[in-house]
């Protein structure tokens, strides 16, 4: 089953399938040339086309068992074709069909992979690796991401779960073991394995004309859909923060800087979101000014 980052996408591919297959079914029509012979129409018993020999009335040709039984058991060791449309796969994000949305780097920097991957940190000047931990349904998640910090050039970013820290198994941890597993750690190498942000999802939608997508928010949370808009066709929903734009971390910031990254982006547009309850849980007891001040807002590298 085919993967497609919108519905536009998904719409668009369809179309191109369509015409590929009527493409298909009229060149595989035989010419007929004036004069050619032309075979008397299929009896009873000739299923199929009369323009083709019976494969019963082959039996044993030329050494080869071309009866139905034996057609069929080599067909089922072929790969089924659904004459879908070839496009070109890019690394990390596998199998998505992207007829509209075509090679677009949001979509790659946004990505949510499902797997775990191991991270190694060291420690910096000040024997810190810039994060802050929060303790949800016994797991242990990133709260804060620290701009510059050895964390954030290592890739993490907020709402990632870890899930092991130097070997150790942090399910059922609080927050404060956590913490002094860290300061407890050598400076020069922290083994962690970490999720990918399990609580959040992404979202591509495409701007229209007016170089809108079709929600409004405030304060960082979506409060309501235009109708009709790319943002309703494609599952926004309202009650949720943006986490990030393009795979750019926008928690923190103010919505006049929301709107310039928006503004900004390009047609296609990914968004990583994650339901207010959560999010809420996640920042609690943290002011709006810490995280615009030390929370990491750059560009993650594709």
């Amino acid at each position: 089953m085919s993967l497609y980052p919108s519905l536009e996408d998904l719409k668009v591919d369809k179309v191109i399938k369509a015409q590929a297959q009527f493409a298909q079914s009229a060149t595989s029509m035989p010419a007929i040339a004036e004069g050619t012979y032309l075979p008397q129409p299929a009896t009873a018993g000739m299923p199929g086309s009369s323009l083709y020999p019976n494969l019963e009335e082959l039996g044993d040709y030329m050494g080869l068992a071309l009866n139905s039984d034996e057609v069929q058991r080599n067909l089922a060791l072929m790969p089924v074709a659904d004459n879908q449309v070839a496009v070109p796969s890019i690394s990390g994000v596998g199998g998505m069909v992207r007829p509209v949305t075509g090679a677009d780097v949001g979509i790659r920097r946004a990505e949510i992979r499902p797997g775990l991957r191991e991270i190694i940190l060291c420690k910096d000047q000040d024997g810190k690796v810039g994060i802050r931990l929060r303790s949800i349904d016994n797991g242990v998640f990133l709260q804060l991401v620290q701009a510059n910090s050895p964390a954030a050039l290592a890739g993490l970013r907020f709402g990632d779960q870890v899930l092991q820290i130097n070997g150790q198994n942090c399910a059922g941890w609080s927050v404060d073991k956590a913490h002094k597993a860290l300061k407890a750690a050598a400076e020069t190498r922290i083994e962690l394995v970490v999720r990918d942000r399990p609580f959040q999802r992404t979202i591509t939608m495409h701007k229209d004309s007016s170089g809108h997508v079709g929600f409004i928010y405030k304060s960082g949370k979506i409060t309501s859909l235009v109708k009709d808009g790319s943002a309703a066709r494609n599952g926004l929903l309202t009650e949720h923060f943006i986490c990030e734009i393009n795979g750019q971390n926008v928690i923190g910031l103010k919505d006049s800087q929301i709107k310039d990254i928006l503004s900004t982006s390009p047609t296609a547009m990914t968004i990583t979101i994650m339901p207010k309850f959560i999010y809420e849980h996640m920042v609690k007891r943290m002011s709006s000014g810490l995280l615009r001040s030390a929370m990491d807002h750059s560009v993650p590298e594709v």
